[in-house]
């Protein structure tokens, strides 16, 4: 990393760090709140979709085993939510071992791959439609009880941080794939498959274990979900939407990058609250958003991070 980045590196982990202090009311803070984890939940699809090429519809699944692993060990078991945190965790890291190991091993990829894991994902949400430990589509009701030590605050601030900590956490991980061995044996399986397994590369093993760390992450994003809205319910768990805006972020802003999950988030946000203030037409808004994520995604389909690197190339090339 060049002193220049590593410098604006240091002013955005400042000006993160202080902006809970200069937002004007607790509304923009919780818009902040769900930009920030929008961007981790972007970055758990990025690492199996963007680092290792594996194109996931249904991510959705480890999202909503997370947030009803920790629900029902709180609500239903009296587990302390802080503790319930990396057993959700774990549990989404499992679903993403056991369904990576299943899908890989029949020699799914591509689309093939993409549809078993929206399958998958519908799946679950049908078990926890009519089980009974989830309490079928009457959804798990979290007790309201606003103290720290019960993962519960008053101040949006402190979520706000938290969701910053996640974040910082997400980049250190994406950031060590750009760099470790493991993450080079992922591009390589992105870039040509069989390419990668006739250089010695275990391909099954690399997929299988990089679907279990985004699964990991996807899950832990879940407890964060369920603990700031307090209720669950399978629409929320497994619906498709929290799938599509995993993959929108990721690849408005550059899937395969490490800020990439951000920028998208960012600018989704945005657009989402500018959309929102300028359009008083019921609907309005939702086609002015969905017409700007179109038009993105067909003009910059190496995302907003492959356009800035283009502009920084050209302007080093005039600069030369």
């Amino acid at each position: 990393m060049t002193p220049r980045a590593r410098l604006l590196l240091a002013l955005g982990a400042v000006a993160a760090l202080a902006l809970p202090l200069v937002l004007p009311s607790n509304y923009a803070v919780n818009v902040a709140v769900m930009i920030l984890f929008s961007a981790f939940l972007g970055q758990a699809w990025n690492i199996a979709g963007g680092f290792a090429g594996q194109t996931s519809f249904g991510h959705v699944v480890f999202f909503g085993t997370g947030a009803y692993a920790s629900t029902i060990l709180h609500a239903t078991w009296g587990w302390n939510p802080w503790l319930a945190w990396p057993v959700a965790a774990l549990a989404g890291g499992a679903v993403g071992l056991g369904i990576g190991a299943l899908a890989f091993r029949a020699g799914l990829r591509g689309s093939y791959f993409a549809l078993v894991t929206l399958a998958f994902a519908e799946v679950f949400r049908i078990l926890a439609n009519s089980a009974e430990f989830t309490r079928g589509g009457l959804g798990i009701l979290i007790k309201a009880d606003a103290r720290a030590a019960n993962f519960q605050f008053k101040d949006p601030a402190s979520l706000y941080y938290i969701a910053l900590a996640l974040v910082a956490a997400s980049l250190a991980i994406a950031w060590w794939l750009r760099r470790s061995r493991f993450g080079a044996q992922l591009a390589a399986i992105r870039e040509n498959e069989d390419a990668a397994r006739a250089l010695g590369i275990d391909v099954l093993r690399a997929k299988t274990l990089c679907m279990g760390i985004s699964g990991a992450m996807a899950g832990a994003g879940g407890t964060f979900y369920a603990q700031k809205y307090l209720y669950i319910d399978p629409s929320i768990a497994f619906g498709v939407e929290k799938s599509v805006e995993m993959l929108l972020v990721s690849m408005i802003g550059g899937a395969g990058t490490v800020f990439g999950p951000l920028v998208g988030a960012i600018a989704l946000g945005f657009v989402g609250e500018a959309t929102r203030a300028l359009t008083s037409a019921q609907g309005l808004g939702l086609v002015v958003y969905g017409m700007i994520l179109v038009a993105i995604v067909a003009r910059l389909p190496d995302g907003l991070i492959g356009l800035f690197a283009r502009r920084i190339r050209r302007r080093g090339g005039r600069d030369a």
